[in-house]
């Protein structure tokens, strides 16, 4: 069975925003690239969400532009793709992330309950 929840804890300075990025990274490239649209990535504040999103960002363009960096390897590996499809998965990903950022949905968890409440 396929886990469609995920909880991470720990300390500040242990990696969070780089383990939070990797799964999200993980769970945009291996399917259609719009699935971004149905990852929803919960943080305390609103620095930490800022960060999240420059850095998914940053890594996307970084795949997409064939440029090396401490993660590439590691998905590719976790996704079981070549160099050359895992760059044409960050392409079309960041394409549609960059067409369609409002649904780029990285927030607080109290913008979240709020976005909750106000649906009711």
């Amino acid at each position: 069975m396929d886990k469609t929840f995920s909880i991470y804890r720990s300390s500040a300075g242990s990696g969070k925003t780089r383990t939070l990025a990797k799964e999200y990274l993980k769970l945009a490239l291996k399917s259609r690239a719009d699935y971004f649209k149905h990852i929803l990535a919960v943080t305390f504040t609103n620095r930490s969400t800022q960060e999240m999103k420059d850095r998914i960002l940053a890594y996307m363009d970084d795949f997409a532009n064939a440029r090396d960096n401490d993660l590439s390897e590691e998905l590719r590996n976790d996704l079981g793709l070549d160099a050359s499809t895992f760059q044409m998965y960050s392409q079309e990903a960041q394409a549609e992330i960059l067409h369609k950022y409002s649904q780029f949905s990285i927030s607080t968890i109290d913008a979240f309950f709020q976005k909750v409440i106000r649906s009711f």
